[in-house]
């Protein structure tokens, strides 16, 4: 019986590419219950499969969910509130897992946790730029991709939606102690959406000491900003004070924290 690959998960494409490499359909999928019977391997959904280490007890065996994010499609790419998870720096930890992808996955639940995929936004596969600001690593045998922290920023202004809400995008954006300004002007501006742009640079604005961003920094990304005030929260219909600096009309909570104030 072929060894298995040596990585936390896998698909049965990687099984496949075992030494043995048998071309009988049957074959391999006798091999995969093989391993699934003396508990070596765990489905996670069809087509993808948890490698439990030798001596460990697969009912009790804890499978990495950034691996599992990482691994929905082939061109998976951690984003939003897990990317932010992922490098250490979400307010709050979450049982959701976002990726994002071109091919469309079905949400499915393993171990507790909740995994789906988002569209890479559609103004970044125009431009054929679904990968600015992507970085990779390896992390037990599984080659993950995850967006940088300039992106995640602008990414998760963007869709606060997908990232635990306001407060929760405030708490965790306020733990970056350093971003690249220009990366993260170039790729709003790819974002090609005016209200981000002014949330981005109504954010680094009010963290401009923390961040030690000049003011000059910001000027590309106040040139872009929308030319009649739009509400910082897309889906408000009133309510919001005018920060004429980025014509974007803030709800007062963010405006002045008020998460932070005694209870």
């Amino acid at each position: 019986m072929a060894a298995l690959p040596y990585a936390s998960v896998v698909t049965s494409s990687d099984l496949e590419r075992s030494p043995d490499h048998s071309p009988h359909a049957r074959a391999r999928s006798s091999r995969i219950r093989y391993y699934q019977e003396i508990g070596r391997l765990l489905s996670i959904r069809r087509g993808l499969y948890a490698v439990v280490p030798e001596h460990v007890d697969a009912a009790t065996y804890k499978v990495d969910p950034f691996l599992v994010a990482a691994s929905i499609a082939p061109d998976a790419v951690l984003a939003y509130h897990t990317a932010l998870e992922f490098h250490g720096k979400a307010y709050s930890s979450f049982h959701e897992f976002h990726a994002l992808s071109q091919h469309a996955v079905r949400p499915f639940k393993f171990q507790s946790q909740q995994f789906s995929s988002v569209k890479f936004p559609q103004s970044l596969t125009q431009q054929h730029e679904e990968h600015f600001g992507v970085q990779e690593t390896q992390r037990d045998g599984v080659v993950v991709r995850v967006t940088s922290f300039e992106r995640t920023l602008v990414d998760v202004l963007h869709r606060p939606d997908i990232a635990g809400g306001w407060e929760e995008v405030w708490r965790s954006l306020e733990s970056i102690e350093f971003v690249e300004v220009e990366q993260v002007a170039r790729y709003a501006a790819l974002l090609a959406n005016a209200r981000t742009i002014a949330a981005v640079g109504f954010f680094l604005e009010q963290h401009r000491q923390s961040l030690m961003i000049d003011a000059a920094m910001l000027e590309p990304l106040r040139q872009r900003r929308p030319k009649v005030p739009q509400y910082l929260d897309r889906t408000a219909r009133k309510g919001g004070k005018l920060v004429s600096g980025w014509n974007l009309l803030v709800p007062p909570a963010v405006l002045t924290r008020s998460w932070e104030e005694p209870a």
